[in-house]
């Protein structure tokens, strides 16, 4: 690993971490604590750098992609898509995640592949990598937006909408205990989880990316995957 390279993330000498709290599969909230991957990938990098982690928290993946040009953040944590990689560069992914749909309970709809027909109506969170892969493919079904994951997911359980688009495991935490809706199976579309640096190319991605498959390798993302 290149370490110049990688030293050159944190040039403030404190390595500023953009953590997407709406993304459940990856971080989880305990009062003040985050926990999850993610997090805990960040702590790893700043140990490495020998600087100071401070966390910049977001409430949807969509807010963080729209700060990659304001130099809030050094370094997040985003799933890998072909229209940001306009804006960011992309390590190899650390995780793959499933997106599918909740449905209220009297829904006709079973299945994942049922969902895309004329007179259905899909919320999605705004900017979400399954809101960019419903946006390219979807054919007949209607999608509209609202704000974070949780804020999708209380506008669907307020009544709006027919089904509404998450991340399985955040589906399951906000819905699983209640009668009134289930998660479909099936996929919506698989999610490959990276961390990016801010900028097309930037030229310290490869010696990030060397990070990644190092903290693969040993187990690390394994370990912190199965707490």
């Amino acid at each position: 690993m290149t370490m110049n390279n990688l030293s050159s993330i944190a040039q403030t000498g404190v390595l500023r971490a953009a953590i997407n709290t709406g993304n459940r599969a990856l971080v989880q909230v305990d009062g003040d604590r985050l926990g999850g991957v993610s997090p805990a990938l960040a702590h790893r990098l700043a140990a490495k750098l020998g600087v100071q982690l401070e966390t910049v928290v977001y409430s949807g993946a969509g807010k963080v992609f729209a700060d990659a040009d304001a130099d809030i953040w050094d370094v997040a944590f985003l799933a890998i898509d072909a229209t940001r990689a306009k804006r960011i560069s992309f390590t190899r992914p650390y995780h793959v995640i499933e997106a599918t749909y909740a449905v209220r309970t009297d829904s006709k709809i079973k299945d994942v592949d049922e969902a895309d027909r004329e007179g259905v109506r899909i919320l999605t969170s705004t900017g979400s990598a399954y809101d960019m892969h419903l946006s390219a493919n979807l054919t007949f079904a209607e999608l509209e937006h609202s704000g974070t994951p949780t804020e999708s997911f209380q506008e669907f359980k307020d009544g709006r909408c027919d089904l509404v688009a998450g991340v399985r495991a955040s589906l399951d935490r906000f819905f699983g205990d209640d009668p009134a809706f289930r998660v479909l199976p099936g996929v919506l579309t698989r999610v490959e989880q990276a961390m990016v640096l801010p900028g097309q190319g930037n030229a310290a991605i490869a010696a990030l990316d060397a990070f990644v498959a190092e903290a693969i390798e040993d187990g690390f993302v394994a370990q912190e995957l199965g707490r």
